[in-house]
């Protein structure tokens, strides 16, 4: 006669004890999987918001040479005169009635502090450019205002100015 094991002995606990081994594996394997996952989201979406904070510099970096081009050329027609602080940009206080070349001073949208000023012949200043020393994503393919800005290896090296004798063009 064949003796009967119960569901109780050794082999019903052996069979239990591997199950439970294999859950914990298959566990163990999912949060590894979902970990890496979620490291390639983050990746993907730190790339997306560089990329629009990059859009977001050249749009408002482009918006404040632009303002100081307007600023430059309603000034006093015998020497040009540049501002002194984006603040003279939003108010110009220089005719009668407040003239308004920008709505708000703009922070550079890539570090979230005030931007660097590029110094003016005779005062104030003629552009502006970001304090970041990060590549840039964006590498070719500028329009025709942004071609200086090809392969270079920072954001300071976008300046956004009105030169004195460039038109404006943007280095």
């Amino acid at each position: 006669m064949t003796a009967a094991i119960s569901k109780t002995g050794k082999h019903a606990q052996a069979s239990g004890t591997r199950q439970r081994g294999f859950a914990y594996a298959w566990a163990l394997m999912m949060v590894l999987i979902t970990g890496i996952y979620l490291a390639e989201v983050a990746d993907v979406w730190q790339t997306r918001i560089r990329r629009m904070k990059e859009t977001q510099l050249l749009a408002e970096g482009d918006e404040i040479r632009m303002a100081i081009k307007h600023y430059t050329e309603q000034g006093n027609a015998n020497a040009m005169q540049y501002p002194h602080s984006l603040d003279d940009l939003i108010s110009d206080n220089r005719v009668p009635f407040p003239r308004r070349f920008l709505r708000h001073a703009y922070k550079d949208p890539i570090t979230g502090e005030d931007w660097l000023y590029i110094a003016a012949p005779g005062g104030g200043f003629m552009g502006v450019y970001s304090k970041s020393m990060d590549k840039p994503l964006k590498r070719d393919n500028f329009p025709a205002s942004y071609v200086g800005f090809a392969n270079k290896d920072n954001y300071q090296e976008w300046k956004f100015a009105q030169w004195p004798t460039g038109g404006g063009r943007v280095r």
